[in-house]
């Protein structure tokens, strides 16, 4: 987040609000009207910029790419319509709804990732890492092999899927309450539990079904359409700035149960808040792209370490997210001639280092196990 509310003490103007203090690395403000006070993290406005810049650029050459290469120009003024009309058919029906699952589903799994991780205080928390990605993946496999959709779309099976894992963890891991290391245990085991579900089911499947099954467990944008686009669109809609409200009340929990309950926290219900939440996001991503690989692992980290902050920054970590989807899908369409590779073999590839790291990172700090 560029700002996190706090009190902060500063001076009155002589129009009555208060002035701003300034350290090495933030700036404090505090206005007395409208009562609102806050921090503003220059480095982090700074990366946060920078990838909003890098996301569109990859986002515009994104949409270029194709069987009939265009230019830049060519893209961004169809954007706002002022291309021709031929032009205006390839980028708007045919391509911007690639691009813009892409961007929006690097942004969904960038957030969720930071949400579960700040959750935890675990940098190995992930949808991918809990059950939530896999029980999404169980539903929509189940809804395609055995026919059990009654009707329901992807989204809304995949919405299924991952709430019915989350609830799963959650009671799993409950025990006068639940801490972040109980939460992350379960999920493991849930996520082979809903894995193994999901490989019996494509053995047991027809050969068509399990290749539509199969294309879809990879992380794949091929072939996304503005039906697919819309559901994920309003979902994060509602729930990112939700996910921005949470931050000031996750912060206090890197204090600690205890003295987040002191300062007037209602812990347990903040977690639930925040699992539902970074629950939707990922479901809903899931079930339009399918389970990309390692995208909610890595771009937290990433945009923390960028940010040089102790915690990952939630819309720095969605930017990230964003960048690494649309520039493995550019790599997954350009790696192999007349040959468009699932993106989730990309950042499979990709992000499985940025795991073996963190372990090792991990055991060297004490806290691998």
């Amino acid at each position: 987040m560029t700002a996190e509310l706090a009190p902060v003490p500063g001076r009155k103007d002589s129009a009555g609000r208060l002035t701003s203090r300034r350290t090495a690395d933030r700036i404090a403000f505090r206005l007395a009207v409208p009562p609102v006070s806050g921090v503003v993290r220059p480095r982090l406005v700074a990366v946060c910029l920078v990838l909003a810049v890098v996301a569109f650029l990859a986002f515009c050459v994104e949409t270029a790419v194709g069987d009939i290469p265009l230019s830049l120009t060519e893209v961004m003024r169809s954007l706002v319509g002022a291309g021709d009309p031929g032009t205006e058919l390839i980028v708007h029906e045919l391509r911007l709804p690639r691009s813009l699952a892409g961007l929006l589903v690097g942004i969904a799994f960038g957030v969720s990732g930071a949400l579960l991780q700040a959750m935890t205080h675990n940098p190995l928390a992930s949808p991918d890492m809990m059950g939530i990605t896999q029980g999404a993946g169980t539903a929509v496999v189940a809804g395609i092999v055995l026919g059990w959709d009654g009707g329901l779309s992807t989204q809304a099976l995949g919405l299924l899927g991952a709430l019915t894992a989350a609830l799963l963890v959650y009671a799993l891991a409950w025990k006068r309450g639940t801490t972040g290391y109980r939460i992350v245990l379960v999920g493991v085991g849930v996520a082979w539990i809903c894995t193994s579900v999901t490989d019996y089911l494509m053995a047991r499947g027809q050969r068509f079904q399990a290749q539509a099954a199969l294309g879809w467990l990879v992380g794949n944008l091929n072939g996304r359409t503005w039906q697919q686009i819309g559901p994920l669109a309003v979902t994060m809609a509602v729930l990112v700035p939700v996910a921005l409200l949470l931050g000031r009340l996750m912060r206090t929990l890197e204090l600690g149960d205890d003295v987040a309950r002191g300062l007037g926290t209602r812990v347990q219900s903040v977690r639930v808040a925040v699992l539902v939440v970074a629950v939707g996001l990922v479901a809903f991503g899931t079930a339009t792209a399918g389970p990309v690989a390692f995208v909610a692992l890595a771009a937290p980290h990433v945009a923390q370490r960028l940010a040089g902050l102790s915690f990952p920054p939630p819309v720095a970590a969605g930017l990230t997210g964003a960048v690494m989807v649309l520039v493995s899908d550019l790599v997954a369409r350009r790696l192999i001639p007349d040959t468009e590779l699932p993106v989730g073999i990309v950042t499979g590839v990709l992000g499985a280092p940025v795991l073996l790291w963190l372990l090792v990172r991990a055991n060297r700090a004490g806290s691998g196990g």
